[in-house]
């Protein structure tokens, strides 16, 4: 069981949990998750709290591979009131920003988020460490090869898991010397990797619970998925659900997820599982 101190609020990681993607853009590259007004955003942050999650994710700007980085002052404008909103009409839910500005994250918090989700873990601002410091928040700190623009070009590793692993231990120190305490941890499938790494990193994801963090699961709808199955984005809900179960086997704390209801419903089905192993053991 994991605890994590969301601005006062003890978020429990005592089973799954669910995290919701809002993208407050025009061009991330699921188009089912992309909202622009408030009021959208808005009804879809309804949706996601009755369909069961437990954490909601904004983000301002699209990450996809090849995608152009746009300015602080364009995301703020992005993410601000649609941060506003949710937690002015939903109080009690926790809402995460996802973003690699520290000034972005500095005033989401202040509009009522309580974890930041950084894809750079620290490298594209260098005050966001400190931010985060100060701020006294959850970080979820992602493993990434290269930058978003150009990190799908020629992704290598000699091992991608130790390498991973390697790159969590270090940072996780040097967060830990900043004075930040409450930290996830992303591997970060589809960020600099290929194929055949994000399926090594799915198998192998049990190895970093020796960090004795939650481990959160980004694969939803990803390319791993549609190119291996010779589909579309649209039609990745089934194989999302099974690498979810895969992640959820091996030891993943958090689906960060597109279609929440499927999410909470795996995760569901896997604690049943799990439990009624647990009790014909007992």
């Amino acid at each position: 069981m994991f605890t994590l101190n969301c601005k006062g609020r003890l978020l429990v990681v005592d089973k799954p949990l669910v995290m919701g993607i809002i993208n407050a853009t025009p061009d991330s590259f699921y188009a089912g998750s992309r909202y622009q007004e408030t009021e959208a955003i808005l009804g879809q942050a309804e949706q996601m709290i009755k369909d069961g999650a437990d954490i909601l994710d904004i983000g301002g700007q699209s990450t996809k591979p090849g995608s152009l980085q746009i300015t602080q002052e364009e995301e703020l404008a992005r993410v601000v009131p649609p941060i506003e909103a949710i937690h002015r009409n939903f109080p009690d839910t926790v809402i995460s920003i996802d973003t690699f500005y520290s000034k972005v994250a500095k005033a989401s918090v202040a509009a009522g988020a309580s974890i930041i989700n950084d894809i750079s873990a620290g490298t594209m601002d260098e005050n966001m460490i400190q931010t985060v410091a100060a701020l006294q928040v959850p970080y979820v700190l992602m493993h990434m090869q290269g930058t978003p623009e150009k990190m799908q070009e020629n992704p290598r590793y000699e091992n991608v898991t130790r390498e991973v692993l390697d790159f969590f231990i270090k940072k996780m120190a040097d967060l830990h010397q900043a004075g930040i305490r409450d930290i996830l941890i992303d591997p970060g499938f589809g960020f600099g990797k290929t194929i055949t790494n994000n399926f090594e990193l799915l198998n192998h994801l049990s190895v970093f619970a020796i960090l004795n963090c939650p481990v959160l699961l980004g694969v939803s709808r990803k390319s791993t998925i549609y190119k291996t199955l010779g589909v579309t984005t649209d039609e990745s809900l089934n194989g999302t659900t099974v690498l979810n179960t895969i992640g959820l086997m091996n030891g993943a704390s958090i689906l960060r997820v597109h279609d929440v209801k499927e999410a909470r419903e795996t995760i569901k089905l896997f604690v049943a599982c799990k439990n009624s192993i647990n009790t014909n053991i007992g």
